[in-house]
């Protein structure tokens, strides 16, 4: 047998070190879609397709409890968070995240990321030369927390600065490193800075919107009839803004997708909905961003005739079964067609998971990514500027991956009104 790919061999710094491409290397020569390795010291049993998906999301079959790393803790979701619960506590969590979930809420942050991004763009037009992944960054930080109450000092440049820190919480999660390093000591800085802001609105120092986030975080309660901790309503409500604040990663995979097809760009400003929707849900589909997923089996599991023991890790391949051949038939080519050919299904396309968003651990932040890159998507597609030689290049070893450059352009104009009506 090839100890690269046995079973017995722990395989945890090679998951470091091959990065997206590592499941689907387990994978490639299993039609059944499922193998055998070790992680973390333990058993694994590594699934992919949409019936692996809900398999994977039966909580009779796997639990998320326990199955998140520390470091993984201590940086992306942090500890206590709704991602480590089960059963009735995570479903009594998730009734704060659920009204998020609502059109109404969706488009409100739409609105106030939109007119953030439109004031910015006015600024970018003096600027000799701007990084879209980190320009986006503050701008969705911006509208993010005007959405959902929470106060910044812009003139002291706390915007840039929690911008900094939340792509820093993302960017360090599965590394060792300066990074990892520096994500950890962002989401302390911000976890301090979120647990007294909970604390300053429970004792009346800080005024919260009635119906906003940061007030519905505050007064929400546990299963058993308790407010949430000052510290855990902080984690969480980082855990609405944090992901919003990520979707400057696929802002970033947008441009970079309008500039190497430049004929999507004039597809996009034609104004059809239905090819914008399929255009975002191409970029989400196609570019890296989650690598793979991993739970803890509650009994011992059977899947395709491949065994785990209770208590070993059941890992699902996000990024393979968005690159699957036998779902998506041409994985590697960016053809947002496919989706105007075929319906979205629920357990096919899962960049942010799979499973029900309302009941189960799918993100239920999904739509408000969606909603916001179908807008920021149309405004990218109309943004008139110039992009200069720079590296391009998105590395598969790196997680997350993101477009080695940033995406720079120069020369941006402000387009008329008119422009991003029809946009």
């Amino acid at each position: 047998m090839d100890v690269s790919t046995s079973p017995a061999m722990d395989r945890s710094l090679l998951a470091l070190a091959q990065g997206y491409s590592w499941l689907p290397g387990l994978l490639r020569e299993r039609p059944d879609g499922v193998a055998r390795t070790r992680v973390m010291g333990k058993p694994a049993l590594v699934v992919r397709g949409p019936e692996a998906v809900r398999f994977f999301y039966d909580e009779g079959n796997v639990r998320r409890g326990g199955a998140l790393p520390g470091p993984v803790l201590s940086t992306l979701f942090g500890h206590d968070a709704v991602h480590t619960l089960d059963g009735g506590a995570h479903r009594a969590r998730k009734e704060f995240f659920l009204p998020l979930l609502h059109a109404d809420r969706i488009a409100g942050l739409v609105e106030h990321v939109t007119d953030a991004w439109d004031d910015a763009v006015r600024e970018w037009s003096s600027a000799e030369q701007v990084v879209l992944f980190d320009a986006a960054s503050v701008v969705l930080t911006r509208g993010a927390c005007r959405w959902a109450g929470v106060p910044l000092d812009e003139n002291a440049g706390g915007t840039e600065d929690l911008a900094r820190d939340l792509v820093a919480m993302v960017d360090g999660f599965a590394t060792a490193g300066p990074r990892h390093w520096r994500a950890r000591r962002a989401r302390n800085r911000q976890e301090a800075r979120f647990t007294r802001l909970v604390e300053d609105v429970r004792s009346g120092r800080v005024d919260a919107p009635e119906e906003s986030v940061l007030a519905a975080v505050c007064r929400h309660r546990e299963a058993d009839g308790e407010l949430l901790h000052p510290h855990t309503a902080a984690v969480e409500l980082l855990n609405v803004i944090r992901p919003t604040v990520a979707v400057c990663w696929f802002i970033a995979y947008t441009a970079h997708a309008l500039h190497l097809q430049p004929s999507q760009r004039e597809r996009l400003r034609g104004g059809d909905t239905a090819y914008t929707a399929a255009f975002v849900h191409e970029v989400r589909r196609f570019y890296p961003f989650a690598p793979f997923l991993g739970g803890v089996a509650v009994r011992d599991l059977t899947w395709q005739g491949v065994s785990v023991p209770a208590g070993g890790m059941v890992l699902l391949d996000v990024f393979g079964q968005n690159h699957d051949e036998k779902v998506w038939g041409d994985p590697y080519v960016f053809r947002p067609q496919r989706f105007l050919e075929h319906p979205v299904e629920r357990d096919e396309l899962i960049p942010q998971g799979g499973g029900e968003p309302r009941t189960g651990h799918r993100c239920p932040g999904e739509g408000l990514t969606i909603g916001l890159l179908e807008a920021l998507s149309l405004r990218l597609a109309a943004l008139d500027c110039t992009v200069p030689d720079q590296d391009l290049r998105i590395s598969l070893r790196r997680i997350p991956a993101r477009v080695r450059s940033g995406l720079a352009v120069r020369d941006v104009r402000v387009p008329s009104e008119r422009t991003l009506t029809t946009a």
